[in-house]
C-alpha cells in the first residue's frame, strides 16, 4: 500500500527531481495530454480522468505525508498533476492554449492569490490537494474568460 501511495504521490518519482518537481509534473503532465491525447476527449471522460487523479492524490498525498512527518513534503506533486489536468479539461487543443494554461496555472500555485491562499489552512490529503486544485480551477476560469474576450 505504501508503495502505490508513493508512486502515486511522487508522480512514479517526478517529485524526488532536485529543481522544481512541481513544475516539471505540470509540465509532463500538458506534454501527454498535448501528444498523447491530441484530440478532443469527450468531458465525461476528462472530468472521470480528473476525479480519480483528485481522489487517489488525495489519499497517496495523506500517506506520504504520515510516513515522512511532514505537513505538505515537496516530493508530493501529484496534487500539481490534478490542478494541471483540471486547467485543460475541454480546453481547445493547441500549442498557445497549453503553453497559456500552464504559465497561468503555474503563475496561481506559487502566488497563490485569495482564495487559493486560505485553502492551505485544510490539513491532510485534501488539504495538500486543495490549492492545487483550486488553483487549477480558477486557472480554467481564467482561460475560458480570455476565450470569451478575444
Amino acid at each position: 500500500m505504501k508503495t502505490w501511495a508513493t508512486l502515486i504521490a511522487t508522480f512514479f518519482g517526478v517529485g524526488y527531481f532536485p529543481l522544481a518537481p512541481g513544475t516539471l509534473a505540470s509540465l509532463l503532465v500538458v506534454l501527454a495530454r498535448f501528444f498523447l491525447w491530441p484530440s478532443p476527449a469527450s468531458l465525461g471522460l476528462e472530468i472521470g480522468v480528473f476525479l480519480i487523479l483528485s481522489v487517489a492524490g488525495t489519499w497517496a498525498s495523506h500517506l506520504y505525508a504520515q510516513q515522512a512527518n511532514r505537513d505538505d513534503p515537496r516530493q508530493i506533486v501529484i496534487d500539481e498533476v490534478s490542478g494541471q489536468f483540471a486547467v485543460l479539461m475541454a480546453l481547445p487543443v493547441s500549442p498557445f492554449n497549453f503553453s497559456l494554461a500552464f504559465f497561468v496555472f503555474r503563475f496561481l500555485d506559487i502566488v497563490k492569490p485569495f482564495p487559493i491562499r486560505q485553502t492551505e489552512k485544510i490539513k491532510g490529503g485534501w488539504g495538500i490537494m486543495a490549492d492545487d486544485l483550486v488553483a487549477g480551477l480558477l486557472a480554467r476560469f481564467l482561460m475560458q474568460i480570455y476565450f470569451w474576450v478575444f
